[in-house]
């Protein structure tokens, strides 16, 4: 940035803002957590008895405590009236214009607090329950499921003519953009405050000039937008003193196809952004994921297991080594490139890799440079945070020839001092035959998300049938597999277990039952039963775990496995697996999705991906690490013989 940016960025700093934002939005998305274990709050008859609850009771009370204090404590908000509450809010010129009409003033949040929050909800519920009678403070859903809502329940009262269902509607998608894990880092959420503030100095500048832009903002910029919306004295206060009003918030557009408002707004907001602070606009991880995935349900499902986590892992399951690396998301751009000879410029791109193959980023691609080619390219890809990121300027004027390299350290991210973006100008080492009077240099802009534990990738060797070529680093020279046995290797091709399925001699005591066992053979070479099955279920790890056909309405839950937590085996890629583009040749018949259910994921939660054809196995979850390569295993003889 020269002295104009940075004099830019200075003054879009000392923007002044009323509240802790960082605080804020870790509550805000903490509720957002909340509503989505609350599905019911998204649409149907539920939602529309909460819009009334807001309007008749919530609203009403809230009026009351804002002009004297009803509690000596703070007034806690029920969760359906908090999320219509929400929503509302995040129309800020509506929500404003809606509270003066109905009661004069703006009905603000202060000494009021979210029922997720764990405070005692005690004084409100005795004050709402003197207030409404008829109206319990928590939300009957059973009458909401069995009484239809009737719309002349608004006859003789004076509501606000807002469409709450399609604002719900509209905001329902936003908790998918930003629940990711490192959304809620300090880090993450103070680079989003600077940024937010650079956001509304770009507004301020833009009315400055009487220019009509429509600004949209990334999605970390976008959370402490609404974070901020949610205070509206503050909101108001605030804005009013930065452009001279009510900033409106529309949300209504979101068509996303290219020439279309939302896109065109995205392009200019950029080319602002990157012209006024000389820094670049994209962040990784701040970016649209695409729609949310598919759910596997439309109805909660909570297990009643008592189990504790904590305990969860013991014994045989900590076969696999729970301590993980870590990755993050990067997203690269080349920005620029200075003293270029003649006769390569306009044909020049850049190739980049890690210094060494980290095991999860080990390829090198391609990227063009923007002041080359004349359009913005980024690359988003995952990798460990350690190491180099290396860069090649490859030339094509005669032929493909490398003009010469740099490199990015790691540790300038996550090194004493913790950064999430570098933008900088780096001199390139010349190739062998490469002259120029003067060093190369390119502008490399770089960001990335904090680290989070990546995933157990482990893969299953069945010697039964013909071996797939592994993704892995090819196998160890002295591992021979030996037929009857499935060799269960980690990504460095080192034996973590093998596995073996054999048939019981029948007894009186099972002549009933179709009996078999699981065999493991662990690397120091004791044999040992890991499963048992009689029937149609199987009894895992000392009868801590068990493995059944899934008898649902759901035809593609083929497996339920149940211990001290509760996980079913679906077919097909699901969840955080969905493909985004499925090709025409995947059979998603070769892929199961382990989905855990429980109080804190009713709707499910993707802990595993089996790939039954090539026997890669992912596994999210320290305890699922080994239930899961059994689980696993038993899905795989079930593929290849049609039972288990």
């Amino acid at each position: 940035m020269d002295m104009e940016q940075e004099s830019e960025w200075n003054a879009a700093q000392s923007i002044s803002i009323s509240e802790d934002l960082l605080a804020a939005a870790k509550r805000q998305l903490q509720f957002l957590e909340a509503v989505d274990r609350n599905r019911w709050l998204y649409q149907g008859q539920a939602l529309q008895w909460a819009i009334y609850r807001y309007n008749a009771c919530w609203l009403p009370l809230l009026a009351k405590h804002s002009e004297s204090r009803i509690t000596e404590g703070p007034l806690v908000v029920p969760l359906d009236c908090e999320w219509v509450w929400h929503c509302h809010r995040l129309n800020p010129v509506r929500y404003k214009s809606d509270c003066e009409e109905f009661y004069e003033k703006i009905l603000d949040n202060r000494n009021v607090v979210s029922s997720v929050q764990g405070i005692s909800r005690r004084e409100t519920e005795e004050i709402w329950n003197k207030l409404y009678p008829n109206e319990p403070y928590d939300f009957d859903m059973t009458r909401a499921l069995s009484t239809k809502f009737s719309e002349d329940m608004y006859k003789n009262q004076s509501f606000s003519k807002y469409d709450f269902t399609l604002a719900i509607e509209r905001q329902s998608p936003f908790f998918y953009q930003v629940s990711r894990p490192h959304v809620k880092s300090d880090l993450f959420l103070k680079a989003a405050v600077a940024r937010y503030k650079g956001f509304l100095h770009l507004i301020r500048r833009n009315r400055e000039r009487s220019l009509k832009r429509f600004c949209v903002p990334t999605y970390d910029i976008d959370l402490m937008w609404h974070t901020h919306q949610l205070h509206p004295a503050s909101y108001c206060k605030d804005l009013t003193e930065l452009i001279g009003k009510v900033l409106e918030h529309d949300d209504t557009d979101q068509n996303r196809a290219k020439g279309q408002k939302l896109d065109t707004g995205f392009s200019e907001t950029t080319k602002q952004w990157e012209e006024t602070f000389g820094s670049r606009y994209w962040r990784a991880g701040a970016m649209y994921r695409g729609t949310a995935p598919s759910p596997v349900t439309t109805t909660p499902c909570i297990p009643d297991i008592a189990i504790s986590k904590s305990d969860s892992v013991s014994g045989l399951e900590r076969l696999i080594d729970g301590s993980k690396i870590c990755y993050i998301e990067a997203l690269l751009e080349f920005v620029e490139i200075k003293n270029l000879p003649e006769n390569h410029k306009g044909k020049v791109n850049t190739l980049f890799s890690k210094e060494q193959p980290d095991g999860i980023f080990n390829v090198k691609r391609k990227l063009n440079i923007e002041s080359e080619s004349g359009q913005k390219q980024v690359a988003v890809f995952q990798c460990q945070p350690t190491g180099y990121l290396v860069f090649e300027l490859v030339s094509q004027a005669t032929k493909v020839k490398t003009i010469g390299s740099c490199y990015i350290s790691m540790e300038e991210f996550f090194g004493p001092i913790h950064k999430l973006s570098v933008e900088k100008w780096l001199d390139l080492a010349p190739s062998s035959d490469t002259v120029t009077s003067e060093p190369i240099r390119l502008r490399v802009a770089v960001s990335c998300t904090v680290p989070i534990p990546a995933p157990h990738v482990v893969q299953m060797l069945q010697t039964s049938r013909p071996i797939t070529k592994s993704c892995f680093l090819p196998l160890p020279s002295m591992l021979r597999l030996t037929k009857s046995w499935s060799y269960v290797i980690d990504a460095a091709g080192d034996e973590i277990i093998r596995l073996r399925m054999r048939g019981l001699k029948r007894t009186k005591s099972t002549d009933n039952n179709s009996t078999k066992e699981i065999l493991g053979l662990t690397t120091a070479g004791e044999t040992i039963i890991v499963g048992q099955r009689i029937g149609q279920e199987w009894s895992l790890l000392d009868s801590l775990w068990s493995l059944k056909p899934e008898n649902s309405n759901n035809k593609d839950s083929v497996f339920l496995l149940t211990g001290p937590h509760m996980v079913k085996l679906i077919t097909g890629r699901k969840l955080d697996y969905e493909p985004k583009h499925i090709h025409k040749q995947t059979d998603e018949h070769n892929f199961m999705t382990a989905v855990e259910f429980s109080a804190e994921h009713p709707y499910g939660k993707a802990v595993g991906l089996i790939d039954l054809k090539s026997g890669l196995l992912t596994l999210q979850e320290d305890w699922f690490a080994f239930i899961g390569i059994l689980s696993a295993f038993i899905a795989s003889k079930h593929l290849h013989k049609g039972r288990i």
